[in-house]
């Protein structure tokens, strides 16, 4: 396929179908595979490690004990120490910019008392236990497990639990010491649909989350959509993909590699680039046909580019705006002089870079925004994954006898309004003295003091070049907030 054949005038009917095609790739993902993946969940809620087993055996052609379903901290550990020194610093480098940007992601608890004399507030808290999907299959990604564990470990959450799918080479080394450099509690030798449904209902040997995050394949999506409800997921991510808005004074060269660094994710990845310049939009064509030429996954990124590959040309950079924002990519990249005046106008993008000294490669690896990010076209209501995914809010109402008097009225009309008599009764009965609290609460509203925030997070800092983000100095839950029964298939 010659790239020119993306080039398409924008408003034009070729345009308006290949637009089209491309605001609808987020549409009924995992349709196709949804049956399967019910039948995958109900085995593994049914028959636990034996079902983890079997699917291994027949979808990564591993054959497994079920003692060796998880991997020993030890391999982990050795892992990272036998890294080449120059690629041990690279990951912590990563790793301590990608804290260093989480920790200003941190909230607290906090409470404030009205005029009416009550007193309310909202706690904040660390998940106990969370799940990590670490994809495996076409390549190995440590940069899933930096983005991931550690906002979680920022956050506090009590245990980190990850799974990746095991290769007929055995485990990825790279996997194992990135798992160790971020924290992670337990890996499991698991992927696919049956590693979420191990993570959502638990088995023998796999302990049962709070939430899974991490993307993953459509066997991986569905079976996260499916499980939502018994666990809270983090979003349904699909393939990969990359919008460049480009004026006449960017290098095309440069739009190109940036496609191109998306299109070999995936053959249903998205490449897109929305220029004003008809020239720039042939220059930029051109540079995908050399480019892709000498590409190692060239196989791969020429699939994506006549899938989902476009190169529309628009009447101003106006319109190249509008077009970004009808189809909220995951990664927009404003290849433009004066990238931050255009800001303003973005009102849908996953992540924005500005200019072309920052590549949306800078951000997938180490810039330390969350590269797990909305995909399909879901960046119209979501954000990027970050340390608010791993917490829960609690609400927390205080009121006396005087908050009531002067409340408590209105409460019973709005109740009696929604024929909700013993909600209305409920607060008549201490309005008319019947029950009365007893006790400090009975007097003036006041009792003893108490914090609205169990969980203090530890200081942030960054990660020592050297030094791993173990469980040694990473933030933890106070003790009532962490696990303490031993992992069953079915619950904690």
């Amino acid at each position: 396929m010659k790239a020119a054949r993306l080039i398409v005038t924008a408003d034009s009917a070729r345009a308006r179908v290949r637009l089209a095609r491309l605001a609808a790739r987020g549409e009924a993902a995992g349709g196709r595979v949804e049956a399967d993946v019910r039948r995958i969940i109900a085995r593994v809620r049914r028959a636990g490690d034996g079902a983890l087993l079997a699917f291994t055996r027949r979808f990564d052609g591993v054959t497994l004990r079920r003692g060796a379903l998880r991997v020993p901290k030890e391999a982990m550990a050795a892992a990272y120490s036998s890294l080449p020194g120059r690629v041990r610093g690279d990951l912590e480098l990563a790793a301590r910019r990608i804290r260093v940007f989480h920790a200003r992601q941190r909230e607290r608890s906090w409470s404030f008392r009205d005029a009416s004399g009550a007193r309310l507030g909202q706690r904040i808290e660390p998940l106990a236990r969370v799940g990590v999907y670490v994809p495996g299959g076409r390549a190995a990604y440590p940069s899933t497990v930096l983005m991931t564990v550690i906002p979680a470990r920022v956050a506090g959450v009590g245990e980190v639990i990850a799974v990746s799918p095991v290769g007929k080479d055995g485990d990825a080394p790279i996997i194992l010491a990135a798992c160790h450099l971020a924290g992670v509690d337990s890996l499991f030798r698991i992927g696919g649909a049956q590693a979420v449904a191990a993570l959502a209902y638990g088995t023998e040997s796999v302990p049962r989350v709070d939430k899974i995050v991490g993307p993953g394949n459509v066997w991986v999506a569905t079976a996260k959509r499916l499980s939502f409800g018994q666990v809270d997921i983090d979003s349904i991510a699909g393939p990969s993909e990359v919008l460049v808005v480009a004026d006449g004074g960017a290098d095309a060269e440069l739009v190109a590699a940036d496609m191109l660094a998306q299109a070999e994710h995936d053959p249903l990845a998205a490449a897109i680039c929305v220029t004003p310049d008809r020239r720039l939009a042939a220059r930029v064509a051109a540079a995908l046909d050399r480019q892709l030429a000498s590409l190692p996954r060239r196989a791969v990124a020429a699939r994506a580019l006549a899938n989902f590959g476009a190169i529309v040309v628009t009447r101003s950079l106006a319109r190249a705006l509008e077009i970004a924002n009808r189809l909220a990519p995951e990664h927009l990249e404003l290849a433009v002089r004066a990238p931050r005046r255009w800001l303003a106008r973005v009102r849908h993008a996953g992540a924005v870079f500005l200019g072309q000294d920052a590549p949306e490669a800078f951000g997938d690896y180490l810039a330390g925004p969350n590269h797990v990010l909305p995909t399909g076209g879901t960046a119209r209501f979501a954000s990027p994954l970050g340390v608010y995914d791993f917490v829960k809010r609690t609400s927390v109402i205080e009121a006396g006898p005087r908050t009531l008097a002067r409340l408590g009225p209105a409460v019973v009309r709005l109740a009696r309004l929604e024929g909700l008599d013993a909600h209305g009764r409920a607060v008549e009965r201490r309005l008319a003295g019947v029950g009365s609290p007893r006790g400090p609460a009975a007097g003036r509203g006041r009792g003893p003091k108490r914090s609205l925030a169990p969980h203090t997070p530890a200081p942030v800092r960054g990660i020592r070049v050297g030094a791993s983000v173990s469980a040694g100095s990473r933030p933890r839950p106070a003790a009532a907030h962490r696990p303490t029964t031993p992992h069953r298939r079915g619950g904690r």
